[in-house]
């Protein structure tokens, strides 16, 4: 950043949020902190609930069209009424700072991707900082969504992993969890992994965020027991979630410079 700056090079992200959801407004205003500690324009387009799908692909056109803008975020979920494949399609794809375009993913699919969604960003960033081989492990992700669970799997696998991936409908998931060296869970539920279906010196990567008190934030993993086990595991909040937004200012910097 520093050296772009000295060039004279400004960086924008805009950043479009539909409705009043009071959690992504969160994510929204930690977005816009972690781009003016590094230095980048943050831009954001806060539009009713009742704003159309037209109206938001729109303003998606508009910005991509833009030459201040360097990356477009739409943060979801977006109300019922618009259509998020058709939100996420309009989205140029070098703009695509989320990596959710089909175009996007479908590089990543392959291996040759110039972005990656950012929180399996983040948590492999984690692993290789914390100087842990993925290659030849046994590796279990709890979790098969579009933003978290499938990329996960391909970039685990592209480390040489053994990947396995779990969901609502496996059966018995603790035999597939016990036998994890690196479990990364990705569910939505508070405290869903819990000591006795982790395998002892484990790498337990916690991507869950519930809520369940007015001031209470649990992950998908009950942090007390398996914390007992694990040889390295992410605490919530403040594991998984700073890397998220540092891989953003990552992917934002570097769309910047592909454009």
């Amino acid at each position: 950043m520093a050296n772009l700056k000295k060039e004279g090079k400004e960086i924008g992200l805009a950043v479009i949020i539909v409705g009043d959801n009071p959690a992504s407004r969160v994510y929204v205003n930690n977005k816009k902190k972690a781009c003016e500690y590094i230095g980048i324009n943050s831009y954001e387009y806060a539009l009713k609930e009742d704003t159309t799908e037209n109206e938001l692909i729109d303003l998606i056109k508009t910005l991509n069209n833009d030459k201040k803008i360097n990356g477009i975020l739409v943060q979801l979920p977006l109300p019922k009424h618009i259509n998020e494949e058709a939100v996420i399609n309009t989205i140029d794809v070098k703009k695509d700072v989320d990596a959710f375009h089909p175009v996007n993913v479908g590089k990543i699919m392959i291996g040759n991707y110039d972005f990656l969604p950012c929180t399996p960003a983040g948590v492999m960033e984690l692993i290789a900082e914390s100087g842990i081989e993925i290659q030849g492990k046994d590796c279990v992700v709890v979790g098969r969504s579009n933003i978290v669970g499938k990329p996960q799997a391909m970039l685990l696998m592209q480390q040489n992993g053994t990947v396995t991936i779990c969901h609502s409908k496996t059966k018995n998931l603790a035999e597939y969890t016990k036998k994890a060296d690196i479990l990364v869970v990705a569910v939505g539920k508070p405290n869903a992994i819990t000591g006795d279906m982790v395998k002892d010196g484990a790498v337990v990567i916690d991507v869950g965020i519930n809520r369940i008190a007015e001031k209470t934030l649990v992950g998908d993993v009950n942090f007390e027991e398996c914390e007992k086990k694990a040889s390295a595991i992410t605490p919530v909040p403040g594991g998984v979630g700073p890397m998220t937004i540092a891989m953003l200012m990552k992917n934002t910097v570097k769309a910047a410079l592909i454009q």
